[in-house]
């Protein structure tokens, strides 16, 4: 009977049934049964679940949705995993990304301002907190990262290749986008209904089962819609994405990206 934890967090109660609802349906056609979903440490979905067919349940859960390595010395050098970003507030030479250590003890990865300077910045000296406006960053983003150096207290990183890979193409899209952090898509749909917004878009992609970026069309400002759309999603995060602004500040870098 597996135990897992995805790699998936929860904003309230209420997603945890999505959740299930979700996996559930994934399932469909397999010899499985949900023993139990539930909210584990730092609000990551920890699933069990039973059957002839576990083996191939937890394969499409790691392939679709991923697994959190939870213990340290299932962690390897040069991997790279999705995390969530932990609070900005606590460091200006760092990020944190809880990628789901959480055995012996809770281990962040961290990823230097330098490094990220020269990953986001073409190696320019900006200031995390503006680079966390540029890019959107903020508390329960997903972000994927590889691991260069860990040991039983400490794990650094960098941004992951998929993920510099994603930036690159969001910039070319020139399109500005609205990055949405604890609302399933179904509210995201209802949102921009009911603000009337829906014409304004082009694309709802998934960054994370409840984090998504929205698409604008051409000439569409993402902060317009902020006012519009977040009275709709109460108790979500709105950020956003403008790729005119790091192609006017970096496009020596996403045209090498």
């Amino acid at each position: 009977m597996p135990t897992v934890m995805l790699v998936s967090k929860i904003y309230n109660n209420h997603q945890l049934k999505l959740v299930e609802d979700y996996v559930k349906s994934s399932f469909k056609g397999l010899k499985v049964r949900m023993e139990s979903v539930e909210a584990a440490i730092n609000n990551w979905v920890q699933i069990t679940f039973y059957g002839e067919d576990e083996k191939a349940a937890l394969s499409y859960l790691e392939n679709e949705i991923g697994l959190c390595p939870v213990h340290m010395e299932s962690l390897k050098r040069l991997s790279a995993m999705k995390g969530y970003l932990t609070s900005l507030d606590k460091s200006k030479d760092e990020i944190c990304v809880d990628i789901g250590i959480i055995s012996p003890k809770i281990v962040y990865a961290t990823i230097p301002l330098q490094q990220l300077q020269a990953q986001l910045a073409d190696g320019r000296k900006i200031a995390l907190k503006k680079l966390a406006e540029f890019f959107g960053f903020w508390e329960n983003l997903p972000l994927t990262v590889k691991v260069i150096e860990l040991n039983e207290n400490h794990i650094e990183a960098t941004i992951a290749e998929t993920q510099l890979k994603l930036y690159k193409r969001w910039v070319k899209s020139l399109l500005d986008r609205l990055i949405i952090l604890g609302a399933s898509r179904y509210e995201i749909r209802k949102a921009l209904k009911d603000s009337k917004c829906q014409n304004d878009i082009v694309e709802i992609e998934s960054l994370g089962l409840f984090e998504y970026a929205v698409a604008c069309k051409l000439g569409t400002d993402a902060v317009g819609l902020i006012p519009k759309i977040g009275k709709h999603l109460p108790n979500t995060t709105l950020r956003t994405f403008n790729p005119k602004t790091l192609l006017e500040l970096f496009q020596g870098l996403f045209i090498n990206l």
